[in-house]
């Protein structure tokens, strides 16, 4: 008997606890767990056609990068990453190295009439979702 409302005890717990986490609990797990993610300036490097943007064209491109809406995610099927990495019908990516915690990651921007192909690599795995921003399809140097 005695164990019987120890273990209800237990799961009503379990149940309460989640929906009362403090505000900086929910922010810290959606931000692990979040697709496309916000950058800030100090940590960003900005490549086009083989040259560094720096200065007003950085903020820029960071500026509408957060403020794009994600569309979609893309799934990518093991073996198949080189097909996102290197699309056939693409202008040259916009490269965005960055740092995520302790994680260097590497996305490439793939633009095209409706929307933004984002690629997200760092060293354990690949992922592709598409953007939507107007700023960033109409970007040019």
């Amino acid at each position: 008997m005695t164990w019987t409302i120890i273990i209800i005890i237990l799961i009503s717990l379990l149940k309460i606890i989640p929906t009362c986490l403090p505000t900086g609990s929910v922010e810290w797990l959606i931000k692990k767990f979040e697709t496309h993610s916000k950058l800030s300036e100090e940590t960003v490097t900005l490549t086009f056609g083989g040259k560094r943007l720096e200065g007003e064209a950085k903020n820029k491109v960071i500026k509408d990068f957060n403020e794009a809406i994600f569309l979609k995610k893309l799934y990518i099927f093991p073996g198949t990453e080189e097909l996102y990495l290197n699309p056939e019908n693409s202008e040259p990516p916009l490269i965005i190295d960055t740092k995520r915690g302790k994680n260097e990651v590497k996305l490439f921007l793939y633009r095209y009439n409706d929307r933004i192909d984002v690629v997200k690599r760092d060293k354990k795995k690949v992922m592709a979702y598409s953007l939507l921003s107007e700023n960033l399809q109409k970007f040019s140097i």
